[in-house]
């Protein structure tokens, strides 16, 4: 079966802002308290899905959420219009002025979860939304991505998009940034790997083994999106992340590791048990040919890991106007800059000969809040019938690219402090910006504020 993987990338939001609030991630805290660039964030990631969309990748966008998120707030006993909200919020609690504004549901590797038709008992697309109960200021995001991804994968015949797993700590859930798949082609049925950083049997931090940061995803979690997708046994594999790398920053998978069709490549210090763990994934792959390619810690360490996100680059497979295929590395410009990153590229591309080349990509004001490249976007392999019966206007051809890029400079700011988030006139931007947005992209009214959205899934409460 011909299927090609189609990736989603999430559309920077207005609020884009550097608060510091993910613990583990160490760009994000480094960055704390800059001002930051809505506008130039927003234009990097839509240019990096731009170039890739010019290679022949087909690329779609998914919707920012509105933010501030003025009821989260109100759940918390802030009470009067959105402007008295916002000011009591900034003068008696500014930590929860900060969630409710963040912007980090731009990364959508952590919206879902994804396995492909061909890997599921009841041939559909299985998608399941993240719960991200883990940090408060993600943990209320699960609502609108579980509404916005059933407008777009809306044929029930094809598709299930799954309920959120139950949002307590035995089933944190952070998306595919710890999940990948290999396979001979993106058609054939594949080989899926649930990396988790907490074990099923773990009953205290003590016993996960992390002494800096805490463990996110947890092993009960991923075994529950297996089962509910529908995946063979014998075609997953479940995986611990090295509690090493957590505490050196390494706050998911795929910021030690990125695999691609019949290519992993990845650090040494990826798995807890590095050389058990692809023995086992070898032995499962179902194909003739896994290329494995390791860096090793003397190569680059945790600390240049983190920095230059070499690991959070997308693999994608490139197909030539005459047949042939090959694939291409999307690299963070960060890694060109470091003599070390570049070396491991230059290696892996040399000694992995379904690997062509590299590009590199600028997306500096997202990188510098701990996403690169490969955190933009959520990964879907699609038959062509599949992509057929997705709705709304999401793919990203030149025509929407304008258009995007025209909304974008009419509507975002070019700085944002961290003062003004409580600045009402912010919020009234956001809202007039993303109801232009959701008839740009053909998605009806998806926002709480607009008067048709569906308010199924009510706010979550933060405490």
């Amino acid at each position: 079966m011909h299927a090609r993987e189609v990736n989603f990338d999430g559309i920077v939001g207005l609020t884009h802002n550097f608060a510091g609030l993910s613990p583990g991630n160490i760009a994000s805290e480094r960055h704390g308290g800059q001002r930051s660039s809505p506008r130039q964030a927003a234009l990097q990631g839509l240019a990096k899905a731009k170039r890739l969309a010019d290679l022949g990748l087909e690329q779609h966008v998914l919707p920012p959420h509105e933010r501030p998120n003025v009821e989260i707030l109100r759940s918390l006993g802030f009470s009067g219009d959105d402007a008295a909200v916002l000011g009591a919020a900034a003068r008696e609690a500014p930590d929860l002025l900060a969630i409710a504004s963040s912007a980090s549901a731009m990364w959508a590797a952590n919206a879902a979860t994804v396995s492909p038709s061909v890997d599921s008992s009841d041939g559909r697309l299985h998608l399941s939304p993240a719960n991200l109960a883990f940090n408060a200021h993600r943990g209320f995001e699960a609502g609108f991505v579980t509404r916005a991804l059933r407008r777009v994968f809306a044929d029930a015949s094809r598709f299930a998009v799954h309920d959120p797993l139950p949002a307590t700590p035995i089933y944190f859930d952070e998306g595919a940034a710890n999940h990948t798949r290999l396979a001979p082609s993106h058609g054939d049925p594949g080989l899926q790997v649930y990396c988790y950083g907490r074990p099923a049997s773990a009953r205290s931090d003590l016993q996960v083994g992390t002494t800096r940061f805490p463990a996110r995803q947890n092993e009960k979690a991923s075994r529950a999106i297996a089962r509910r997708h529908g995946v063979d046994v014998d075609r997953a594999v479940f995986v611990q992340q090295n509690p090493e790398a957590i505490d050196g920053g390494i706050f998911h998978n795929d910021v030690i590791s990125v695999g691609n069709e019949n290519v992993l490549l990845l650090h040494e210090l990826a798995y807890a048990h590095h050389d058990k763990a692809i023995d086992a994934i070898r032995a499962a792959y179902p194909g003739d040919e896994l290329h494995v390619f390791t860096v090793r810690a003397d190569e680059l360490d945790l600390d240049e890991v983190a920095q230059t996100y070499l690991f959070n680059s997308q693999l994608v497979t490139v197909e030539a106007a005459d047949g042939g295929r090959s694939m291409l590395l999307i690299a963070p410009s960060d890694v060109e800059r470091s003599a070390r990153a570049s070396a491991c590229v230059e290696r892996f591309i040399e000694e992995v000969g379904p690997v062509g080349g590299v590009m590199y990509v600028d997306v500096r004001e997202s990188m510098k809040n701990g996403g690169g490249p490969a955190c933009l976007r959520l990964r879907v392999v699609m038959t062509a019938d599949e992509r057929a019966a997705l709705g709304g206007r999401t793919r990203l051809d030149d025509g929407l690219y304008v258009d995007l890029v025209g909304w974008v400079e009419r509507h975002y700011r070019d700085e944002l402090s961290f003062a003004d988030l409580a600045d009402p006139a912010l919020l009234d931007e956001s809202r007039t910006a993303l109801d232009e947005l959701s008839r740009l992209l053909d998605l009806g009214s998806i926002y709480g504020f607009q008067s048709e959205a569906s308010v199924s899934e009510p706010a979550r409460s933060l405490d």
